[in-house]
Formats: C-alpha cells, sequence, structure tokens
C-alpha cells in the first residue's frame, strides 16, 4: 500500500541509465563520493575539462531525476589517465584518496581486470566482489553502478541514506533502518527493488500531495 500511494503520487517510472562508458561512470561515482551533489559535480566538470576543454556538465540535475541526461562526449581512457600527473588531478580538486583511487580504476580497466565484457558475463554478487578490490570502490558505489549502469532491476542498497530517510518517513519508523529493517521492508519489492529504490530516491526529490 505505501509503495502503491508512492507511485500513484511520483508518476510512471523514469530512471535515466547512465553512460555507456563503464570507466566513466565509476570514476564519477568516486568523484561524488562524499561529497554534496554541486561540489562533486564541480569537480567532476574540471576533470573532464583537463582532458577536454570544451566538455560542458550540469552539476545542479541528480542522476535519479528524470530530465538528468547522460553525458556524451567522451571521457579518458585508462592509459591517458595514468598517464596524468598527480598534481594535474589534484588541481581540479580531488583529494589524494581520490586520485589514488582514479589510479587504482584505471589499472584495473588498462589490464583488463575489469570492462564491459565482464560485466556482461557477471551476476550481481560477482560484479560487487571484483569492484570492491577497486581502491575507494564500496558495496554501495558498486551497487550505484549495478543499478544506473548496468540497468540490473533487483538491487537493494540496504546502507543509501537517501533511501533510509525516506523508507522511515514513509513507513512511518521511529528511526533509520537498519540493515535487515530495509530487507524486511523492501522483500515484496523483489524482483524489481531497484525501481522501489527510485521511487524512494524520488520522494525525496519532489512535492508529494497530500490525499
Amino acid at each position: 500500500p505505501v509503495m502503491s500511494a508512492l507511485i500513484t503520487r511520483v508518476g510512471p517510472f523514469e530512471m535515466r541509465p547512465d553512460n555507456e562508458d563503464p570507466f566513466r561512470s565509476l570514476a564519477r561515482s568516486i568523484v561524488y563520493q562524499q561529497l554534496s551533489g554541486k561540489a562533486a559535480g564541480t569537480i567532476f566538470a574540471r576533470l573532464l575539462a583537463l582532458f577536454d576543454p570544451e566538455s560542458a556538465l550540469d552539476a545542479s540535475v541528480r542522476r535519479t531525476d528524470p530530465d538528468w541526461t547522460p553525458l556524451t562526449r567522451p571521457f579518458p581512457r585508462p592509459a591517458a589517465v595514468l598517464a596524468t600527473s598527480d598534481e594535474q588531478l589534484r588541481a581540479v580538486g580531488l583529494s589524494r584518496q581520490k586520485v589514488a583511487s582514479i589510479r587504482s580504476l584505471a589499472e584495473h580497466f588498462a589490464s583488463g581486470e575489469l570492462g564491459s565484457e565482464q560485466f556482461d558475463s557477471w551476476e550481481d554478487e560477482e560484479i560487487i566482489t571484483h569492484l570492491t578490490r577497486v581502491r575507494g570502490i564500496g558495496r554501495w558505489s558498486a551497487e550505484m553502478f549495478l543499478m544506473f549502469h548496468l540497468h540490473r532491476p533487483d538491487v537493494l542498497p540496504v546502507n543509501d541514506v537517501g533511501i533510509n530517510r525516506a523508507m522511515m518517513k514513509l513507513y512511518e519508523l521511529e528511526a533509520l533502518p537498519k540493515p535487515d529493517d530495509v530487507r524486511r521492508i523492501g522483500e515484496p519489492w523483489r524482483p524489481f527493488a531497484t525501481v522501489a529504490c527510485w521511487y524512494l530516491w524520488r520522494s525525496e526529490d519532489v512535492r508529494l500531495l497530500v490525499e
């Protein structure tokens, strides 16, 4: 009943897929970690401009918003990132930890350990296992990749703050739900937990009309 009412209020499911380049998608997730969307968007735009001065990015639109569209300009290849100095990467606003993480990601792609062919053949948990071997990519980042880049339909990120906050409000919980609570409440959403999560995120972004 809760999800039915939310779907009625938000409208049709309109998740926008990420750009086709998995390296770009994962690099973006590293840049955006632990930053506000606006600040991260500014840094990501500078990173793109470092390799392509004509690149443009609207940092004000979140990727859960129906108005969000994938970026079409090419992203630097892993070899190009590896050939860029730490000083150049730091100059766009990346922390030392994020520079190290992006380098680690580039190394995994350059070596062939990660790539589109592997992602197409691996199950969700296999992808999470391989991605979390990259410095700076945890389970949450891997889950976002599964949802927004690979379009996997049944992903439930139990530690996502936005999902937990929306769930607390919509299900009238006294506190943010623990992982086991998220799994219990989300069990009826299977096998389309990704869709349900999108609606929970949208409930944070749109004004829900009072019945």
